[in-house]
């Protein structure tokens, strides 16, 4: 569905992204993982145009993203940012609307309504609807967030560290209401997470960056192993998979690896 091809960003001499060529799984969920600065929210912000490349191409199904038109591009794939920037007082309710504006431009539908109830339902905060978004609990909004964005409705989701700050509870209802979006709608998600547990129990398919570089693309079991995270981070793991998932323990093995 989404394929990167020779992508690159630089700024001034320095280099940030380089030289990556990816293709991501539809109706899957893809976890973009790796140590800080590898260039992973770098990736995610060009595929989302909401960062000027400066070489390669992101294609969506064959065709490149930099000549579809705003709105056209706004039906097929949303963004959402780790800090969304949303100065205005709102509701919810009103919150989550704006993901239909690159349908109904503000006016809102029958079925823009029904696309807005929907995500609230789904992520199960429809009892939040009229509670005003800067009175709400991180958690709470990240929750209003994710409603927007599914509510936008696209075939695909890219979502930039959005278990950010988030407690455990809220972390988990969080990937499980996109493993769902991927298992029940067939929706491609495409996210940046530090939380290894999280991307290793809940991703099909890992991309793990390194100094801007694809360091390993694969299903995750050719990803989440001792050897391949140690290489990645520096830090020594013990992978233990288990019938129900994956527990990567790096607190207690030998530390940080010269």
């Amino acid at each position: 569905m989404i394929s990167v091809q020779s992508l690159r960003k630089r700024y001034g001499e320095k280099v940030v992204v380089e030289d990556v060529n990816l293709d991501f799984p539809a109706g899957k969920l893809t976890s973009l993982i790796g140590p800080n600065g590898a260039g992973k929210t770098t990736l995610l912000m060009m595929m989302g145009r909401l960062l000027a490349r400066s070489s390669g191409e992101v294609r969506l199904e064959g065709e490149d993203i930099a000549v579809l038109r705003p709105a056209d591009f706004a039906r097929r794939i949303a963004t959402l940012r780790q800090s969304p920037d949303f100065n205005l007082r709102l509701t919810v309710d009103e919150l989550v609307a704006y993901g239909r504006f690159p349908y109904s431009r503000g006016f809102l539908t029958a079925e823009d309504h029904a696309a807005i109830e929907q995500a609230l339902a789904f992520v199960e905060i429809d009892h939040l609807r009229r509670a005003y978004i800067d009175e709400l609990s991180g958690g709470q909004r990240q929750m209003a967030f994710l409603a927007m964005t599914i509510a936008q409705q696209t075939d695909c989701l890219l979502l930039d560290e959005p278990l950010n700050n988030l407690d455990m509870k809220h972390a988990v209802g969080i990937m499980r209401a996109l493993r769902r979006l991927c298992d029940e709608q067939g929706r491609t998600v495409i996210l940046v997470v530090h939380d290894i547990n999280f991307a290793a129990n809940y991703s099909d398919h890992i991309v793990a960056m390194k100094g801007g570089r694809v360091f390993r693309a694969a299903p995750v079991a050719q990803v989440v192993t001792s050897a391949c995270l140690r290489e990645l981070y520096g830090l020594d793991f013990e992978v233990s998979a288990r019938p129900d998932g994956y527990f990567c323990n790096y607190f207690k093995p030998m530390g940080i690896c010269k």
